[in-house]
């Protein structure tokens, strides 16, 4: 998603584009995601400037796109089950009405008015009527295409090509090599490797989660509606499993179920102890999904950066190389202003949020180029 978001706004700035993937269309992290688009999971700072610049781009998209991208401003729940929790979503929610957000405290006597069927006894919650979601496989396909960019599936890359003087001149694929004065790498979890094909070092990690999918069902979720305990869990460094209950409809009809985090490296093996802890946070907050048969579960690797920021922007290691990567599980949301970034970068224009917490070459603590 976020290489058809570049796609699309370098081409929208004049650029002639071609993108490059070793797999399908939405084959890697993207189609494994639930295309959330939220600002209610982060606190100030600048990704939730990048979220709220994002957020905008997509209501643009949606509006030109039409129910292509099955764009849909649901809104966000997030809900307390104790009163500390609450006084905790209170003040966070506070830090984020600062920085732009619209946050609505809900009591508890009024979260049956959002959700009818949400467990009893929860202490109260926030609605953010700013979070939404698309269908990340198709919204990634129509980007593409809205880009005009010449697409070439099935080319792995094999080597980034650099001039005697390190300013990077295109890429070896194993059908070949394509020049170009400028190469976007946005690999997601795989940045990190493309990166160090260059012989720059990006620290991207893989972050296992799982999805759990129901059988289709009337709309009985009517947001996306979390635990507050979620935000900890995105800002984690914890390599554990880590389990928060995230759960929304869909326009399609299944219920979507997660969300799990945990380090294991690329394994892509089924997780009991990952899905029941999922199955079990679900029906803690809707207790009807007890009654639902579960159809399948998927799992996908978020790239994680230690810092939980992305590297977005040039490389000053080795010039003419960009790098849009390392969104963890925000990389739907956040591929839009990430691809308008980039644009900016690739044609010198001033940008509208400051570039300078995403630069790529922040981890290399020596400086310079590592080849």
């Amino acid at each position: 998603m976020v290489g058809a978001a570049c796609a699309l706004y370098a081409a929208r700035s004049g650029l002639d584009v071609r993108v490059l993937d070793r797999g399908p269309v939405a084959g890697g992290t993207t189609g494994a995601g639930e295309g959330n688009l939220l600002v209610s999971d982060k606190g100030p700072g600048p990704e939730l400037e990048l979220a709220l610049l994002s957020a905008r781009l997509w209501a643009e998209l949606a509006d030109e796109l039409g129910t292509a991208i099955e764009y849909e401003p649901k809104g966000g729940l997030v809900v307390a089950s104790a009163p500390s929790a609450l006084a905790a979503l209170r003040d966070f929610a506070a830090g984020q009405r600062a920085a732009g957000v619209t946050a609505v405290p809900v009591g508890a006597d009024l979260l049956p008015d959002l959700e009818p069927h949400l467990a009893p006894g929860l202490a109260g919650g926030m609605h953010y009527p700013q979070d939404a979601q698309v269908m990340p496989a198709l919204a990634a396909a129509r980007l593409l295409r809205a880009s005009g960019a010449r697409l070439h599936t099935g080319h792995t890359v094999t080597g980034v090509l650099r001039t005697p003087d390190g300013t990077v001149y295109g890429v070896r694929t194993d059908r070949g090599e394509v020049h170009a004065p400028a190469v976007v790498n946005a690999a997601g979890t795989w940045g990190g490797d493309l990166a160090a094909l260059a012989g720059v070092r990006l620290p991207v990690l893989p972050r296992r989660g799982f999805v759990l999918v129901t059988e289709p069902l009337p709309r009985m979720v009517r947001h996306k509606v979390y635990a507050a305990d979620y935000v900890a869990d995105v800002s984690s460094d914890s390599a554990a499993l880590r389990s928060s209950p995230v759960v929304e409809g869909t326009a399609a009809g299944p219920v979507l179920i997660g969300a799990t985090r945990e380090r294991v490296g690329f394994d892509r093996s089924l997780s009991l102890p990952a899905v029941r802890a999922l199955a079990a946070g679900a029906i803690g907050l809707f207790p009807f999904l007890e009654r639902v048969h579960a159809l399948r579960t998927y799992a996908g690797f978020r790239p994680y950066l230690p810092d939980h920021l992305p590297a977005i922007g040039p490389d000053p290691r080795a010039p003419g190389l960009f790098h849009a990567c390392g969104h963890e599980g925000a990389g739907i949301g956040l591929a839009t202003g990430t691809g308008r970034l980039i644009a900016w970068a690739l044609t010198g224009k001033a940008p509208e949020l400051d570039p300078e917490p995403f630069r790529p070459e922040r981890f290399d603590t020596e400086g310079g180029d590592e080849r």
